[in-house]
Order: C-alpha cells, then structure tokens, then sequence
C-alpha cells in the first residue's frame, strides 16, 4: 500500500518568513522522518506530500496514492485543520485521521464542549466572547476563571496572565486577545485540580483507550505553548493511577465517541473544586513525535510503543474504509 505523507514543516514556512508564534503547532524533520521509518517497517510504501500547497500542486500533477497520513495542521482560520481532508475528500483519496466537519468542531473549544456537554461529559462552566460587551455575562461565572482563544492549538495564547481573580484582568485580557488573535475567547471557571491527558485509538464503539498520563507543571504554570516547547524544564509526566484512571477513561471515550472522531487523539481534562473530572478539549489531530508529543509518551508509559500506536491507526482507518 503506497501511503503520501501530509504535514506542516516548520522549517519550510520559517524559511518563508513566516513567526515562530504561526508555527509553533507545525511539526519538525524528526517527525516527519519518525513516521517515515515507522509505517516502512510495518511494510507500507511511503512518499512525502508536505503542506496543503504542495499537495494541491501533486493533485493537479495527476498523483494519487491509496491513503494518506494527514498530519497537516493548516495555517489560516478556524477550519485550518479541516483543510486538507476536505481536499482529499474532493478527490477521493482516503486518509488517516478525523474528517473536516470534526477538525473544525474539534479546533473550536467551545463548539467541541456544546458537543460533549450535551452527551453527558462533565464541562466547567463558562461563555465565549466576540466582543468586550459579552463579558457582561461573566456575572454567570465564579472567580477565578480562565481565559484563552477558542481555536488555537499548542497552549498558544495561554500565559501566566490566563489565570483571571478579577474583573478589571478580565477586561484586559479578553481586549488583548481579541485583538491578537482574532478570534473570539472562551471564558471558563478555573480548574484548580490535576491534569490528566488520555490517548485514544480507533471510533464509535471500537474506540479504546491507549492510556493517559498526570500533567505536572512547575509552580502551577499553566499548560502554554512556552512550557510545552521547554518540557524537561517545567513539566513533570507521570502515568495517572488507579484511582482516576476509570473516571479518565469514561471522560475521554465519551467526547470521542460525542465528537464522532476516529483512528487517534488526545482528549484533555483536569479536576474541578470538587475534585470532578471535567473536560477541556480534544485534540483529533494530536503530535506524533514519537518522543516529546503527548500521545506517543502517555501511550508509552502505558506499555505501547511508538510502531504498535502508528500500526493500530493505520489498522483504524483501512478498516473504516473497507480495505481489510
């Protein structure tokens, strides 16, 4: 089977002269070189496609492969991340990963928490702001809260200054992301407990939980892009115990299964006051990096390693499309 590889190169964009900040989700050679080797063992042929520009270019060149590997994250909008399975969906072309409709519900955090809430999973509460005016509803909600874009990935927008005890922060927060992001903001009661990350393979009632691992970061920082980039510095992993392993597992099967995503992710969720467990995102597009992404090291610690993960995603989605 001739599998095309998709994905975003830092490296070819930083060249371009685009920010650190636009590609701080993108992926490294290391990566694209790590599936690589992967899917050969497992007796796949492969060929890099790169970018969603240098496929459209391949596409209109007549090629074509059996399947592709997406793990191209976009560059624009909020349906960047929807961008290249739509295209291969045009064409036909089958692929690894989440369709467009659950990219883009998936990416905007507050959409993906109407989803999961209304199928039972535990959401803080919270609104979303397009403007400084809907903060008038913030009188819905307990201080503190906690404040980040609604459709970005990879903590970026997250700073020590998301963490919000009044008002008066509130404002000036909210002002300075509108503004930089463009983009509206989700306001949510803050999570003071511990943070867990769950893996999860396959979809509907195929879906399994590869495991999950307690997120620890020094002195509480939250979980921003700076911190995620410098791990071994400010971010202790451990696998999560018995104790909360069940309410875990029951949390991220129920948004994955609520969002309908398929062959692999990542669900998010950290204890509320009370000490309940309550989702905070999903992330069906998650980093394969088979040494620092979370997905690879939370599997990992669960005894499953880098080929079995790469080799059961590859098994999801032949199945799905009826190629086994």
């Amino acid at each position: 089977m001739r599998i095309g590889l998709t994905y975003d190169l830092r490296s070819w964009y930083l060249e371009r002269g685009y920010t650190m900040d636009e590609t701080a989700e993108f992926d490294k050679e290391e990566t694209v070189a790590a599936l690589e080797e992967t899917l050969g063992h497992l007796g796949y042929e492969t060929e890099r496609i790169g970018n969603i520009f240098e496929l459209v270019q391949k596409l209109a060149a007549g090629l074509r492969w059996d399947m592709v590997f997406n793990i191209a994250e976009g560059l624009y909008g909020d349906g960047r991340e929807s961008a290249v399975p739509a295209l291969l969906d045009q064409y036909r072309i089958p692929y690894i990963f989440s369709g467009p409709v659950v990219m883009g519900v998936s990416l905007n955090k507050y959409l993906a928490r109407l989803v999961v809430e209304a199928a039972g999973v535990p959401v803080s509460p919270g609104i979303i702001a397009s403007s400084a005016a809907d903060l008038d509803r913030v009188s819905l909600l307990q201080y503190p809260l906690f404040v980040k874009p609604v459709a970005e990935g990879t903590g970026k927008g997250i700073t020590t200054r998301s963490l919000v005890r009044d008002k008066e922060s509130l404002v000036s927060l909210v002002t300075a992301l509108l503004a930089g992001y463009n983009q509206p903001v989700l306001i949510e009661e803050y999570l003071p407990g511990r943070e867990f990350t769950v893996g999860v393979t396959g979809n509907g009632a195929d879906a399994a939980v590869t495991g999950g691992m307690e997120v620890i970061c020094k002195d509480n920082l939250p979980y921003s892009v700076e911190v995620k980039e410098n791990y071994e510095n400010y971010v202790q992993y451990r696998i999560y115990d018995e104790e909360w392993r069940a309410e875990c597992d029951a949390i991220a099967l129920g948004a994955w299964r609520a969002l309908g995503a398929v062959d692999a992710g990542r669900v998010d969720m950290k204890a509320d006051r009370n000490g309940k467990i309550c989702f905070i995102e999903v992330n069906p597009l998650a980093g394969l990096n088979p040494v620092h992404s979370d997905l690879p090291m939370l599997s990992r610690f669960n005894g499953m390693d880098f080929k079995t993960l790469v080799g059961n995603i590859m098994e999801s989605a032949k199945r799905r499309y009826g190629l086994v």
